[in-house]
């Protein structure tokens, strides 16, 4: 089914994939892998290890074919997990989930045929065979897909030791971090002052005013900073915009932190003021800030009780974006401390909100300064990044794009960047052959390789 044309659809599309694309190096500016996993170099043991445990995508759809837990994250062997895997894909079809799977499968087993449960015990033999080699260890199959730089993402509280590690090795790819404060701006959360506890004794510094906070926050921008790291990145339901004075703020913080709670309106105006205080900390320093807006998580109450968060409970929210957004970003801009920022949404209602607001604060000074990030989570899939590419493409400059980004948990996830490089080139292709764009082939191969690396490669300064 993986075949060297797979997607491109004509002649131009093959060319601008074969000729531009295909051999771009990668920069993965966003992920969750595990810098740990990376800095021991481990080798997984089994197929089911590296491929399934963690994949909440995976987990969902097992779920919808009615597969017991017990095969999904529980203790079945992990034999029998690979087995029910198997079972599910040929289900798969029409899901993201079954062409990821297969050129996966292809890439870095070179194993061509649809999986089955037919060939499942095969298929598990062989792959397992290999990730039991030094040549498919984690650092191996990074270097296998050509990845120059790629940014896991850390909270303050983490001690970057294992990015330390990876800095002082021979591995040759650039492993960066993205620094992800959220637990510290959601104070309604049950457990936030046992977060900042914890906080106090990564950074040495007692936390008993807002002022505190605000000080070991900065502390730990700076410990980031030395060590390499130049993005943020939140995980929010919409941008917080609230009106607060100081007094506001610390009264609710002090409330907080003495073990009472906190009303909506107050949080929000605490979230608002804490998250433009960490944006002007981002401006200072020159980092780039990404804002992943509108997932509605943890909806399942008593499944999040018994696995915890990202485990496949999560979905597409409806919150209101744009007004609250317009204000965040205006804020910083009127103070000129809007930073290079990047805004993803998983609901495609808002694509033209995200398009259009990103242009309103484009002033000139740096290419794509604000970005409308890729097709992410629920959206990142064939159509949604089509409709990415088209809404950008209609209401900005698509040739300004920093281009695609795994945001997974799987060290076998980067031919997500060979999915969208085809998907772009035959988009492209297509409308050469209609006649809508012109049959230059070195100008446009130029801005597929542009969007695929250059962009990215001058926008992260990497």
């Amino acid at each position: 089914m993986i075949h060297s044309n797979f997607l491109l659809e004509n002649r131009y599309s093959e060319e601008l994939y074969h000729d531009f694309a295909s051999k771009m190096p990668i920069i993965d500016y966003h992920n969750h892998l595990s810098p740990k996993d990376l800095a021991d170099n481990k080798i997984f043991g089994n197929i089911t290890k590296i491929w399934i445990d963690g994949d909440h995508y995976k987990w969902r759809a097992m779920r919808t074919l009615g597969i017991d837990e017990n095969f999904i994250t529980g203790d079945a062997p992990d034999e029998e997990k690979f087995r029910k895997w198997a079972y599910t894909v040929p289900y798969s079809m029409r899901n993201p989930l079954y062409h990821w799977t297969h050129l996966e499968l292809s890439r870095y087993f070179g194993i061509n045929d649809l999986l089955t449960p037919s060939n499942a015990d095969e298929v598990f033999k062989i792959a397992t065979e290999k990730l039991n080699t030094d040549t498919y260890s984690s650092q191996s199959l990074i270097s296998k897909m050509n990845v120059e730089v790629m940014c896991t993402t850390e909270d303050p509280t983490d001690t970057l030791e294992h990015h330390q590690r990876l800095s002082k090795s021979s591995f040759t790819t650039k492993v960066s971090t993205a620094f992800r404060p959220d637990k510290a701006i959601f104070i309604e959360n049950e457990a936030y002052n046992e977060y900042l506890d914890k906080l106090e004794s990564v950074s040495n510094t007692a936390i008993n005013t807002y002022e505190d906070l605000k000080t070991v926050l900065r502390q730990r921008i700076h410990f980031f900073h030395e060590n390499g790291c130049r993005l943020s990145d939140h995980g929010l339901e919409n941008l917080y915009a609230d009106d607060f004075t100081e007094t506001e703020v610390e009264s609710v913080f002090e409330q907080r932190r003495s073990g009472q709670s906190v009303t909506k309106k107050q949080a929000s105006k605490f979230q608002s003021a804490i998250l433009l205080f960490l944006s002007e900390n981002y401006h200072e320093l020159g980092w780039v800030q990404q804002f992943h807006l509108g997932a509605l998580r943890n909806t399942n109450s008593r499944m999040h009780r018994i696995l915890g968060p990202d485990t496949g409970w999560d979905s597409i929210g409806d919150y209101q974006q744009a007004k609250s957004l317009a204000k965040f970003l205006d804020t910083l801009d009127t103070n000129d401390k809007l930073t290079k920022t990047i805004l993803y949404n998983v609901n495609p209602t808002y694509n033209e909100v995200m398009a259009t607001m990103t242009g309103n604060f484009n002033d000139g000074s740096i290419k794509g300064k604000v970005q409308w990030g890729s097709g992410w989570w629920f959206l990142d899939q064939k159509d949604g990044m089509t409709d990415q590419l088209n809404v950008l493409s209609n209401m900005g400059l698509l040739s300004c794009f920093v281009g695609m980004l795994t945001d997974s948990r799987s060290f076998l996830s980067f031919p997500r960047h060979e999915y969208f490089r085809r998907i772009l080139c035959n988009l492209l292709g297509k409308e050469i052959e209609k006649g809508e764009l012109p049959n230059e082939m070195e100008w446009i191969g130029k801005l597929v390789q542009d969007i695929c690396y250059n962009n990215a490669k001058e926008y992260f300064n990497f």
